[in-house]
């Protein structure tokens, strides 16, 4: 099983969809490996880039929400914000109790159904909404 990026997720804004893509092609990765019976030697791996993507991504999106005066911007940021504490919960259990299966199974869930949830509705809005303004 693996996600695949499609144009129908595209928010319009280069940076924000190129670092989407970045983030499909290491969750694949993830995936790759749990098929292959190695998705706990990758999990180390995606930990590391999800705890930098967290950073990078979501000050890139807030950045560009602030300067085009975003409405949604309160409700977009409270998303954000919730999934860095889901995601550093489960970072504090990954290094508490290494990478098991179960682990691995809640990194996976946690990040698809993100991807499902969070870019397909809340990015795209603001995409449409940046294609106004930029």
């Amino acid at each position: 099983m693996s996600i695949e990026w499609t144009k129908d997720l595209a928010t319009g804004v280069n940076e924000i969809d190129n670092q989407h893509k970045e983030l499909f092609k290491r969750i694949n990765n993830l995936l790759n490996a749990c098929k292959e019976g190695k998705g706990r030697d990758e999990t180390g791996k995606i930990i590391q880039f999800l705890d930098d993507y967290v950073i990078t991504h979501f000050s890139a999106e807030e950045e560009y929400m602030r300067k085009y005066d975003y409405p949604g911007f309160t409700n977009h940021k409270a998303q954000h914000l919730e999934f860095m504490e889901n995601f550093s919960k489960l970072k504090t259990q990954v290094e508490k109790e290494g990478p098991g299966v179960h682990l691995v199974v809640t990194i996976n869930h946690m990040v698809v159904q993100w991807l499902q949830n969070h870019i397909k509705k809340v990015d795209k809005a603001m995409g449409a909404f940046l294609k106004t303004k930029i």
